[in-house]
């Protein structure tokens, strides 16, 4: 029994800019993902839209259809997907901005990549989140391409979640944990929706 994830805690959160209880590292990417979403995806009546970026990396897609078909919904209609306007490969930050004002009002959850994994666009996260918090829309990343490959600060810009792997950027190799991150003011929260187990 090896307790990696207090050995690791707090060079994980120096990597993503996060405070050292706001991370942990463990299990897989998807497997943080439906952890996470289980307590952070709570829609409430026309309030359940999900905004996510396109290309979406596969498994995510997989893990957020299944959760909005969980809830009861269609994902045709729950489903806002972010795509290339004028045969672009990348999506402009204001048409993202113009997105969430469009979307906002119905939109429970924002997820995002935090650098895209098909083409290496980086989000302009800070605007993205300041603007989700506008619609009191949830924001939560996919930092698989982020950590560890570019400058994040998850606490600073009020992320309210965010999954990782460690083989990628982070050259943990075949195997390595993944790492989740919540946002400090939902710590303390007992009547978070979630997920229990050994801790």
């Amino acid at each position: 029994w090896f307790p990696y994830h207090d050995f690791l805690n707090k060079q994980s959160a120096t990597i993503v800019g996060a405070l050292n209880e706001e991370v942990v590292v463990m299990n897989s990417l998807t497997v943080n993902l439906h952890l996470l979403l289980t307590s952070f995806y709570n829609p409430y009546g026309s309030k359940n839209k999900i905004i996510i970026d396109t290309p979406c990396f596969p498994s995510d897609r997989y893990a957020i259809n299944s959760h909005i078909k969980n809830n009861n919904l269609n994902i045709e209609k729950t489903l806002v997907e972010l795509v290339p306007e004028n045969d672009k490969n990348y999506l402009e930050n204001e048409y993202i901005i113009n997105q969430i004002e469009k979307y906002g009002d119905e939109t429970h959850l924002i997820f995002l990549s935090g650098v895209n994994y098909y083409n290496g666009q980086y989000y302009d996260i800070d605007s993205i989140a300041k603007k989700a918090k506008e619609y009191d829309c949830l924001i939560g990343l996919d930092l698989a391409h982020a950590a560890g490959n570019v400058k994040l600060f998850l606490h600073d810009w009020g992320i309210d979640f965010a999954i990782w792997c460690g083989y990628k950027y982070l050259n943990g190799g075949p195997g390595a944990p993944g790492s989740a991150y919540i946002n400090k003011k939902y710590l303390m929260d007992r009547n978070i929706k979630r997920l229990e187990g050994w801790w």
